[in-house]
């Protein structure tokens, strides 16, 4: 699925799923969007002679949702029209860039190259320096993935954060969730944009630098020379003989010696002589040391970023996903694979489990109930013959039992041992039932029940994980919407 599609695709999620009661999208706007859409699909498919696509049932049917909304609420049309700040930024810094390296119209005379160029000097050792840095954040593990802030990676994906007026409540709130969502699912995408940005800009700079040097070298006249109140002439020729080695190296440029270093030097009135030299060993140190290597940069990030663009990585796995493509017969029933833990499911409640998948994942929804995790074993053991990484689950989810006291290292170990190796994330179920079952009828019960709820859900989030409670005897009495009732995690 490319970028674009992805990022409508995302869009309908954030609002159908926001809107849990049909308020701005019955359940005939949906279906009518399915139908046309799996219509097309079939039509496409047909044409190709191939099973139907969900990537492109999913894309014309998000147009249409988008369609329909547009046409009932102009302040979402308007919400639609709004782009990311990342485009005109790919354009605006670089020109930047070549503006300011322009301006340095002062490299500490404008009648005169020196020989220990302040700002040319800072340009390459900057640039040297960033080169470093890039090297060891490739050896470096790290759980960062880039310098840019994720404020900054938000603003440059969906813009400002702010939403038209005007809205109903449940389309904010589903556009919130979007303005949220999008912006992590692409963030390595905006990341490697910007980075491509950043290097095509200090390219650019550079290239600002040199178009200086040469433009202001037809209308006066250079006179070279260095001054230095530690430096002597021999420690300045050991500089420049490594500075200018790579330019020397590669173009049939003319070279210096201690001598003519020596010669330079300003003590008197400068000689104009021998200034075009040093221009040309400065521009080709600076094409060789920045130009180059920052477009080279910026070539691998922009095609890193264009095989991601064309092939966005979305999990199409995820429950709202599989249930719409059990519309079009591309994928089978949706499997909910439940892990007890320190946790007997009985009969009845194991048909408990099974109401509450058809709830998330439809009627044709199948339950995975593995053995119960014992309470103290490691969860590397207890899971040992799991297959965490299953394409056929949908949705994985842990379940607790809500009367028992949540600890860090026995329960909190279990899930952040899950949320590391489960890929498509985990979900956590708290059955209330045996809570309410023993207290119920007693005097104050109720509030340590949601005492109790709080608790686990404290506990949960500090885990970087979203608790569901749930009553396994009468799945009713806490609904979970369809597709989207079940909060999924994963790791950071």
């Amino acid at each position: 699925m490319k970028e674009q599609a992805a990022r409508k695709v995302v869009l309908m999620r954030a609002i159908e799923t926001a809107d849990t009661k049909h308020e701005i999208l019955s359940e005939d706007d949906r279906w009518y969007a399915s139908r046309s859409a799996r219509e097309l699909a079939n039509w496409q498919a047909a044409e190709g002679k191939s099973a139907p696509a969900l990537d492109q049932f999913l894309e014309q049917r998000a147009e249409l949702v988008m369609k329909r909304l547009s046409e009932r609420t102009p302040a979402f049309a308007t919400f639609l029209h709004r782009r990311p700040l990342m485009p005109a930024i790919a354009v605006i810094l670089p020109i930047l860039g070549f503006l300011a390296g322009a301006g340095l119209d002062r490299i500490g005379n404008p009648h005169r190259v020196d020989l220990l160029s302040a700002p040319l000097l800072l340009i390459l050792a900057w640039n040297l320096l960033v080169y470093l840095a890039l090297i060891v954040w490739s050896l470096v593990p790290s759980k960062k993935t880039g310098w840019a802030s994720p404020q900054l990676l938000r603003r440059l994906a969906v813009g400002a954060k702010a939403l038209p007026r005007k809205l109903p409540a449940a389309l904010a709130g589903g556009l919130t969730n979007y303005l949220v969502e999008w912006p992590q699912l692409s963030s390595k995408l905006t990341r490697l944009r910007l980075a491509r940005t950043v290097h095509l800009a200090a390219a650019t700079f550079a290239l600002g630098a040199i178009a200086s040097l040469y433009a202001r070298g037809l209308l006066n006249e250079y006179a070279a020379g260095w001054e230095s109140t530690f430096l002597d002439a021999q420690q300045v020729h050991a500089l420049l003989s490594v500075l200018f080695a790579p330019a020397l190296a590669v173009f049939p440029l003319q070279g210096f010696t201690l001598a003519d270093v020596q010669a330079l030097r300003f003590v008197q009135e400068p000689s104009p002589a021998g200034g075009a030299r040093w221009v040309h060993l400065y521009a080709a140190t600076l094409l060789l040391i920045v130009v180059l290597p920052r477009l080279v940069l910026a070539i691998v990030a922009g095609l890193r970023a264009r095989r991601i663009a064309h092939t966005f990585p979305l999990d199409l796995g995820q429950p709202y996903f599989r249930l719409l493509a059990d519309r079009i017969g591309v994928s089978g029933p949706a499997v909910l694979r439940v892990i007890p833990y320190s946790f007997t499911v009985d009969e009845a409640r194991h048909k408990g489990l099974a109401a509450v998948a058809a709830q998330v994942l439809g009627d044709q929804a199948q339950l995975m109930l593995r053995p119960s995790s014992p309470y103290g074993e490691e969860a590397k053991e207890a899971l040992r013959d799991a297959r965490l990484d299953d394409q056929d689950v949908a949705v994985t989810a842990v379940l607790f039992n809500l009367s028992a006291t949540p600890e860090r290292e026995n329960h909190g170990a279990f899930l952040d041992y899950l949320l590391r190796n489960t890929p498509r994330g985990i979900a956590v179920l708290v059955d209330e039932s045996s809570l309410v079952e023993r207290g119920a009828g007693q005097a104050g019960f109720d509030a340590r029940v949601e005492e109790r709820i709080a608790l686990w859900r404290e506990f949960c989030r500090y885990h970087q994980v979203a608790a569901t409670v749930v009553d396994l005897l009468q799945p009713d009495k806490h609904p979970l919407a369809l597709g989207s009732g079940l909060n999924v995690s994963r790791a950071p």
